[in-house]
């Protein structure tokens, strides 16, 4: 909470830089305890929010009141926490003016317990993508490694499938060469035989005669 709350003092010190240039440049370019509650006062008077009213009270110990003004003047040093924040001098520890300090500038969210649960929803919002993300990423290995597991056994059955049709090729070609040279050769020696045995026959005749 500790961190929160100091995330919660710089956003509405920005906030302030950013509005004493603006509408309230009267009161707040130059702030003082009796500035700040006159500006206290003007802000009270347009319709505050009940949980303005209640750091209102926290801090003054009084409920606002339209018909107590004068009272309320002598309220002054009760803003000296504010003044000194906005100025840079102090880093203020009481919540209920740091709240009402966040009610000067129009900081939202506000009070410090509104701005505390939005962090925290904005914290769990964020690990729970971060636990998605860290979920997909598993999953996405996952399918990965069974990609990579199906090629290689997709490669595994396709070598002995090409040493089969290598060896498969083999036997073929061995086959056709015997079927195409092995009647070559048994032509030829058939011929061969039937011319030797015409030479013989015609040296015979020749020799009788």
């Amino acid at each position: 909470m500790n961190n929160t709350l100091e995330e919660y003092k710089k956003a509405i010190k920005i906030k302030y830089e950013i509005e004493k240039d603006g509408e309230y440049f009267d009161f707040l370019y130059h702030p003082s305890r009796g500035k700040l509650r006159d500006l206290c006062w003007l802000i009270f008077e347009d319709n505050p929010t009940q949980d303005d009213l209640k750091v209102f009270r926290n801090l003054l110990c009084v409920d606002f009141d339209y018909t107590q003004k004068n009272k309320f003047k002598n309220q002054k040093d009760k803003f000296r926490p504010i003044e000194t924040f906005f100025k840079g001098e102090t880093d203020p520890t009481n919540i209920d003016a740091i709240n009402l300090a966040a009610v000067l500038v129009d900081f939202q969210p506000r009070p410090f317990k509104k701005f505390n649960e939005k962090c925290r929803i904005e914290e769990a919002k964020q690990t729970k993508n971060v636990a998605k993300d860290v979920t997909v990423e598993i999953d996405s290995n996952g399918i990965e490694e069974n990609v990579l597991l199906k090629n290689e056994n997709e490669e595994s059955k396709e070598v002995p499938e090409k040493e089969n049709l290598m060896l498969n090729f083999k036997d073929l070609f061995s086959k056709e060469m015997v079927q195409k040279i092995y009647p070559r050769k048994i032509i030829t020696i058939a011929v061969g035989t039937v011319a030797l045995v015409s030479s013989a026959c015609l040296y015979l005749v020749q020799k009788k005669d």
